[in-house]
């Protein structure tokens, strides 16, 4: 069926990109799309995970763990968020460098 999205596949997708983001230029942009979205605890966790990798690059990895499990949960409860999600993620990977 054409224009159906895989929930798991838009919560891996966007976990990387957020996490590519979360130390580009993108970063600004992607947080307030983030507050306006989802709200301030998920702009806290964005916030938080470019401290931990601009500290420790070898980071990347468990924070894209940590964002594909926050994205799985919040789309296997909201499954209507998983358009808004895959959108998020396109116009943030056209902002990344």
């Amino acid at each position: 069926m054409a224009g159906v999205l895989n929930t798991r596949r838009v919560a891996w997708e966007a976990a990387r990109v957020f996490v590519e983001a979360s130390t580009a230029d993108a970063y600004w942009w992607l947080g307030d799309m983030i507050t306006r979205h989802l709200g301030v605890v998920y702009q806290l966790k964005l916030t938080e995970t470019r401290m931990h990798i601009l500290e420790n690059d070898a980071a990347t990895v468990a924070e894209t763990g940590m964002w594909r499990a926050r994205f799985d949960e919040l789309l296997s409860e909201r499954p209507d968020m998983t358009p808004l999600i895959a959108d998020l993620t396109k116009k943030t990977v056209a902002r990344l460098p």
